[in-house]
């Protein structure tokens, strides 16, 4: 019983210590004033409605005829 306690807290401390590295770690560096970025978002949408009726076309049940 031990054994697995000693695990189960291992586990949780590499949990919090990759939940606050992660917070202060920056991915991405901010973006330089000029010229500016630009947009995403116009595709984005069309892509997103693509693929919610590709998923619908093969997960609606078959009709039967």
């Amino acid at each position: 019983m031990k054994k697995y306690y000693i695990m189960s807290v291992k586990i949780l401390l590499t949990i919090g210590l990759f939940t606050l590295l992660s917070m202060i770690v920056v991915g991405q560096p901010s973006f330089p004033a000029t010229p500016d970025p630009a947009p995403i978002g116009g595709g984005m949408g069309l892509l997103a409605l693509a693929g919610g009726a590709y998923a619908y076309k093969k997960l609606k049940p078959p009709r039967d005829e």
